[in-house]
């Protein structure tokens, strides 16, 4: 039923987020060492890119994976439905999977619910990630 290794999904969830716990930097001329700056979400930042790189890479049906399981995740549809998911997914792909994922709010959140509407534990998943 699902067409990517739950490990990968756990990779995208942990480092959505990384990538959600940051925020505006405060301070543009602060000092980047600072440690009070360590969670500002900066240009270029390495962990988003990260992220969209490893989405990138994924092969078609693991990025229409990842959508469908968002939108499980968040309701839109029902975790037996996940098969029609995937093919709305695959057929509505016009934007980058990595930048349509990375615009939805609480995608880490939709991407759990996902797995877990589906049966899959998302903390053994994790801890081959953490």
């Amino acid at each position: 039923m699902l067409d990517i290794s739950p490990e990968k999904v756990a990779h995208v969830i942990v480092r959505a987020r990384e990538v959600d716990a940051k925020v505006s930097p405060w301070d543009q001329a602060g000092d980047p060492s600072d440690s009070d700056s360590i969670l500002e979400d900066r240009s270029g930042d390495a962990t988003e890119a990260e992220l969209k790189s490893f989405i990138a890479n994924c092969n078609v049906d693991e990025r229409a994976n990842l959508v469908a399981l968002a939108w499980v995740g968040r309701g839109t549809y029902d975790a037996d439905e996940f098969a029609e998911a995937k093919r709305e997914a695959a057929a509505q792909s016009v934007t980058p999977t990595e930048d349509y994922l990375l615009g939805i709010p609480l995608l880490a959140d939709y991407l759990e619910e996902g797995l877990n509407q589906l049966g899959i534990s998302v903390e053994d998943a994790e801890a081959g990630v953490l």
